[in-house]
């Protein structure tokens, strides 16, 4: 084998290797996830989900603190998520954070997400290589503007809500409607925290 490719094969059995390692700590960290749902009846989604509208870029506006974002090590601000069909059918799912500081060093997660719903209201989301087990996460849209510009999504145990939005900053209007969706269908508003964006141009 040529030495580049040696040190390329090299590097992708230490990141496997990495991310099998931390596998059990993150699984440890979901379960460790407080619950700010206590209604243990699944909650209703949209209707229906269009993937080829619902694709493309979204900003994190606001969220449950979680342990992905909300690290001992830095938190997650000027989050967005992007999110694209596949030929497979399946979508990519790449989310990127700045540590900290709106100017500060850039995350980036890589997953995968999958509709398990006729009306692809419901998915499944994974970051760790599909041979891991029990590595998928709800992701359910719980409610969705008529065009598309902002969305909140969450797990239905009340372990994980986001609002998203197409623009960094929400109209005031369209945030108090997503807070009343969210406390209809159960979910507790107040442990929801800002996300800092930077503005538009």
């Amino acid at each position: 084998m040529p030495p580049l490719h040696r040190h390329h094969a090299r590097a992708v059995v230490k990141n496997l290797t990495m991310r099998i390692y931390l596998l059990p700590l993150l699984l440890a960290a979901c379960a460790a996830q407080p619950d700010y749902r206590p209604d243990t009846a699944p909650p209703n989604t949209v209707e229906a989900v269009n993937l080829e509208q619902y694709q493309g870029l979204w900003y994190e506006i606001a969220r449950y603190p979680n342990p992905f974002e909300d690290t001992r090590r830095y938190t997650c601000v000027g989050v967005t998520a992007e999110y694209a069909i596949r030929a497979d059918g399946r979508i990519s799912v790449t989310n990127t954070c700045r540590k900290d500081t709106l100017d500060g060093p850039v995350t980036v997660a890589e997953g995968v997400a999958r509709s398990v719903s006729d009306n692809n209201a419901k998915l499944k989301v994974r970051f760790a290589p599909d041979f891991i087990p029990f590595a998928e996460g709800d992701y359910w849209v719980l409610d969705l503007m008529e065009d598309y510009s902002a969305a909140l999504v969450g797990d239905p145990a009340g372990k994980y809500l986001w609002i998203l939005s197409r623009t960094p900053k929400l109209p005031q209007s369209t945030q108090e409607r997503l807070f009343a969706t969210a406390e209809a269908k159960g979910y507790a508003t107040a442990p929801l925290i800002p996300v800092p964006q930077t503005p538009a141009p």
